[in-house]
């Protein structure tokens, strides 16, 4: 398959997914949304990863409005869409969600349990029913009406719209050095060498599960 990545900044990337579109045969097309223009459509699916913007910035960061008609026109057409983060967010605000602050900006593992309807979905459904997943966000989603939540944890952590477009808060396709560059200001809650001992402790397995995830997503856009 020849699957689309968006990408908002260069330490906001496919990474560990890269890897896996490799190993199994596909075409990864990475476009940085920044650069305007219209995406490439000769595509068969699409992931839409994390970013330092925020919905709700659109008089600084303007193409936010180009990527809201984007993620809305993938969903129409039925492209297979996978949104990260902020792309979570930015999907769920395409389809009429709140998106705002959260009260705890969330930096680390935290614990994710499957909704029913998340351990049945064939994405998510490849993950155990609870688990802790690597959250960097300080916004969070609210999920759309008509959508199907398919994790919770101290925020929203997934949902689906219709049978071809997932969105999640947490990170499973990160790498342990872009990471740490994310950690490196001094504003964040936490600092670079609390998060490198969690990353050090939980990385591994969490990797084994960001691949398996990446895999199902990609099945399931295969199949249809």
């Amino acid at each position: 398959m020849r699957v689309l990545a968006v990408v908002h900044s260069p330490d906001a990337g496919p990474e560990l997914f890269a890897d896996v579109l490799a190993e199994d045969g596909h075409e990864l097309v990475e476009w940085d949304i920044r650069s305007r223009g219209a995406p490439p459509t000769d595509v068969d699916a699409a992931m839409v990863f994390g970013g330092d913007q925020n919905v709700g910035e659109e008089v600084q960061f303007p193409w936010l409005h180009e990527e809201y008609d984007a993620l809305r026109r993938f969903v129409d057409v039925g492209t297979p869409l996978l949104g990260v983060c902020l792309g979570a967010q930015t999907l769920a605000h395409a389809f009429g969600a709140t998106v705002r602050r959260s009260d705890v900006t969330l930096a680390g593992f935290y614990e994710t349990e499957l909704t029913l309807a998340g351990r049945a979905d064939p994405v998510t459904g490849v993950l155990p029913e609870r688990f802790e997943a690597f959250n960097a966000n300080g916004y969070r989603f609210d999920v759309p009406t008509g959508a199907v939540e398919l994790a919770r944890g101290p925020v929203p952590q997934a949902f689906r719209i219709g049978e071809r477009a997932w969105a999640v808060q947490f990170h499973p396709e990160i790498r342990r050095e872009h990471v740490l560059r994310w950690f490196e200001d001094d504003s964040t809650p936490r600092s670079p060498e609390e998060i490198a001992r969690e990353l050090d402790e939980k990385l591994d397995g969490w990797q084994t599960l960001g691949r398996r995830f990446c895999r199902a997503f990609l099945a399931a856009a295969g199949a249809g």
